[in-house]
């Protein structure tokens, strides 16, 4: 399998987005952020994760400050350097953003944003995202105003996705599956697992994802024990099981799947095993998600299911986390987590087992939360011999 021979990838996803994917609105995200300051009696809040940034204003560049009020009198503040000038101006406006923007050298970046909190008396500043010493080098700056740590405030407005949202993870899950299904249909043994990895990236990009989720994994044979292996030089061997873990990302937004694939019939009773069990345990997985149910009720169901076939010592991650303008947000789905699932909420179930010198096993879908169960939208089969 070579880009090099040509051949077009079952193409389908070079349209323009605009004219398949719903508009994404982000004010109404921002006046959510306002009334939830008020309700904590933070005068507001300044934004350094940039990530959080985009989701409230729709600014993807790589470098700004955010300052978010509680008044809906009193309109935010996106800082950025002359870089982003166009570009902030266009996205903003795109997304339908009314915070205001300020572009300035460090110096002026720094007045701005002193001018901004002066008259505020307790703001918030993101503890997760930002230093010790830049948190007292503001609190320096903002004299007389008190600095208080958050946590989560805006993560946890984007745990539960709009339709925007929810259609561009879509869009990245369909990338994917296309991109397996094209990489299958020339995967055989002899060729190495960076091959496969780079095989899939690029369907991916040319299906129409902007990038990938995260560094692919192909992991194979004994490889596959390793649940964040790197691609490797290793050649692949008839009977092996490989695990293949990528997803695409579109305007922003990550899918995330893995499927275990099998190169012709497993060479040992175990290995044969191990992919029904994981098999099993992911559909108790799935099964289990619904709003009102527990995220650790979700994990209690995968886990099961492998503890009983006796390889509970094997499973050694979450059963799954949340998806979105990151590969990895809130909730949690893991034994320890206290997360009720809601309606809306984008998560993966992808239990596994992972046993030392002999390989592993993953299967792993991208769902949506729906009021009397999930909807999936990776759709790859999962019984996968080639």
């Amino acid at each position: 399998m070579s880009r090099a021979s040509g051949k077009k990838t079952q193409a389908r996803a070079n349209e323009p987005l605009s004219l398949s994917l719903p508009p994404v609105e982000v004010a109404e995200r921002y006046k959510h952020l306002t009334e939830l300051l008020y309700s904590t009696g933070l005068d507001g809040l300044v934004v350094t994760n940039m990530t959080n940034i985009r989701y409230l204003s729709g600014f993807s560049g790589s470098a700004a400050v955010m300052v978010c009020t509680n008044s809906f009198e009193n309109s935010g503040l996106l800082i950025t350097d002359g870089r982003y000038r166009t570009q902030a101006e266009l996205e903003l406006r795109e997304h339908g953003s009314e915070v205001d923007i300020f572009i300035g050298n460090a110096t002026e970046q720094r007045e701005a944003l002193c001018k901004k909190v002066s008259n505020m008396t307790k703001i918030g500043l993101e503890a997760e995202s930002i230093t010790w010493g830049r948190a007292e080098e503001w609190k320096q700056l903002f004299d007389g105003v008190e600095t208080v740590p958050t946590t989560n405030l805006v993560e946890n407005l984007r745990r539960k996705k709009d339709s925007s949202e929810t259609a561009r993870i879509a869009r990245a899950a369909e990338i994917a599956d296309t991109a397996l299904t094209t990489v299958l249909g020339e995967l055989s043994p002899g060729m190495t697992e960076l091959q496969v990895a780079l095989e899939i990236d690029f369907a991916m990009r040319e299906l129409g994802a902007s990038r990938s989720s995260f560094e692919t994994i192909v992991a194979s044979g004994p490889n596959g024990a390793l649940p964040h292996a790197q691609p490797s030089n290793r050649e692949m061997l008839p009977g092996e099981l490989v695990v293949m873990d990528f997803g695409a990302v579109v305007d922003g937004y990550c899918s995330d799947m893995t499927r275990t694939v099998c190169l012709g019939s497993p060479s040992t009773d175990e290995l044969a095993r191990m992919l029904n069990v994981v098999k099993k345990s992911q559909q108790a997985g799935i099964d289990t998600v619904r709003a009102g149910r527990s995220a650790k009720e979700v994990d209690r169901a995968c886990r099961t299911v492998i503890e009983e076939a006796g390889w509970g010592p094997y499973f050694v991650h979450a059963t799954g986390h949340g998806v979105g303008l990151d590969i990895h947000e809130l909730p949690g789905i893991g034994p320890t987590s206290d997360d009720l699932l809601e309606e809306g909420w984008v998560v993966t179930v992808e239990p596994g087992v992972y046993l030392p010198g002999i390989g592993g096993v993953r299967i792993e879908d991208t769902v949506v939360v729906t009021k009397d169960g999930c909807t999936p939208l990776t759709k790859s089969k999962k019984d996968l011999t080639v």
